[in-house]
């Protein structure tokens, strides 16, 4: 089936829990997560080409508007492949529709990089295997592997060791403050939680297991809008921030029960309702 110019779905996720264990040798942090596939996210549009330009785009009020390449994520992502398979000549043109929060712990950078990945291998017929597209995904990032599944995941190490998990049906409300987030700034503070005991899949599973985020503390302290966003949230469901932040999130039953919630927000508070999916 062919992937010219076809529109695909470059989803958000969410963490619904995040304990650091220890800090290694190498400076990386052991965790435990679980990410959250959610039915949100960015839109990408691939054209291919046989004379090795690779050019972004930006949708913007129905307008087409360039994107600096030499740091974007997704060109990164097509430099990669395209080295790895020798396709020096194979290019394309990508169209990228953001509707995720820049710097919100909502993954949308990896995502749009493991969409890249995925469609070019295809569009470009470079015929690596998922093995081989996985190693290219972890040069990219560490949430990157967890977005080529594109199944919600039970994550371990630096979140590149992922057993597909069945998650309840639920919907979530996610406001995102309007501050973005130094993940380093926050994995190099001193008070920063990371001697949490691990814990079993099966007993998160069954609701056993106490679970919460070990960087929400140290971020609302220097986020001031994240305490406020969490405090807001937090009078209407159990709140939890996802990854580093900025974002925070609530789950509810039904999506008429969140959009309520969203339609409450105080002026100015951005935010999004999404359900959450085990799969894409």
């Amino acid at each position: 089936m062919s992937t010219e110019g076809k529109c695909y779905l470059s989803p958000a996720k969410i963490n619904l829990f995040l304990h650091i264990l220890n800090r290694r040798a190498d400076g990386y942090h052991e965790l435990q997560t679980v990410f959250q596939l959610l039915d949100f996210g960015d839109e990408l549009t691939f054209n291919g080409n046989e004379n090795g330009i690779l050019t972004l785009h930006q949708t913007a009020e129905n307008q087409l508007q360039p994107l600096p390449a030499s740091q974007n994520i997704i060109i990164k992502a097509a430099q990669l492949l395209r080295k790895r398979t020798n396709n020096v000549e194979k290019g394309a043109e990508i169209i990228l529709k953001k509707r995720i929060p820049i710097g919100g712990g909502l993954g949308g950078g990896s995502s749009n990089a493991a969409t890249t990945l995925k469609v070019l291998n295809h569009l470009w017929r470079c015929n690596l295997s998922d093995k081989e597209l996985s190693a290219c995904a972890l040069q990219l990032g560490a949430d990157v592997p967890f977005f080529l599944g594109g199944h919600s995941a039970w994550g371990e190490g630096v979140g590149e060791k992922l057993r597909p998990i069945q998650l309840e049906k639920a919907w979530y409300v996610v406001i995102t403050p309007k501050c973005s987030v130094s993940t380093a700034l926050i994995f190099s503070q001193e008070n920063l939680t990371r001697n949490t005991q691990a814990i079993k899949m099966a007993d998160f599973l069954a609701g056993s297991a106490r679970v919460r985020n070990d960087c929400e503390l140290v971020t609302k302290k220097l986020y001031p809008k994240i305490e406020e966003a969490h405090s807001w949230l937090s009078k209407h469901a159990e709140t939890r921030m996802t990854g580093t932040g900025a974002s925070v999130f609530a789950k509810f039953t039904s999506e008429k029960q969140a959009r309520a919630v969203l339609e409450q927000a105080p002026k100015g508070m951005r935010g999004f309702v999404a359900e959450g999916v085990n799969s894409l």
